[in-house]
């Protein structure tokens, strides 16, 4: 089964079309935004992935949930599931296959630490982020039932190396 979208070489395009959304979301959020990164995969240079630009915004209440629901929605995002208590998910697809996806986190959420560390050492580490990378490309050639199967394999990569860093 195929994940969301299909992985591929790093796009340098991809910084970009990240500094255009952040401007739109920014919009959106307004005063209770605290800070917005883009993290992920398509936030490392050099590291093959979904194209799908991961954001996370931080901010101080989620009070305007609803209200920020509505304005996504015209932005062509969908909400998610929330991924935990304070962590809002939302995704975009454009003709069918995900462009964005945007993590919505309360400020001092225990997320926010582990995907902007991990993020940061694999830009620093290309040991680190080689592995990661044919461990993806392996796991999307073996994946049989899709996203949850490919995010669950990868975990253990990912808390070994939160891990050494902490």
């Amino acid at each position: 089964m195929s994940l969301t979208s299909p992985i591929k070489p790093y796009d340098p395009t991809w910084p970009q079309q990240y500094a255009e959304e952040e401007a739109r979301l920014k919009l959106i959020f307004g005063l209770v935004l605290i800070e917005i990164h883009h993290v992920g995969s398509t936030a490392v240079p050099d590291l093959a992935a979904k194209g799908e630009i991961d954001v996370l915004a931080v901010v101080k209440s989620d009070r305007g949930l609803e209200n920020w629901s509505r304005s996504l929605v015209e932005l062509g995002y969908r909400r998610g599931g929330d991924l935990s208590l304070g962590h809002h998910f939302f995704k975009r697809d454009l003709n069918g296959i995900r462009t964005h996806k945007l993590h919505v986190c309360l400020d001092g959420h225990r997320q926010i630490g582990p995907m902007l560390k991990f993020r940061d050492h694999l830009r620093r580490d290309g040991g680190d982020r080689s592995r990661y990378q044919e461990l993806k490309l392996r796991l999307e050639r073996e994946n049989a039932s899709g996203i949850q199967q490919y995010l669950a394999a990868k975990d253990p990569f990912i808390q070994d190396i939160l891990a050494k860093l902490d």
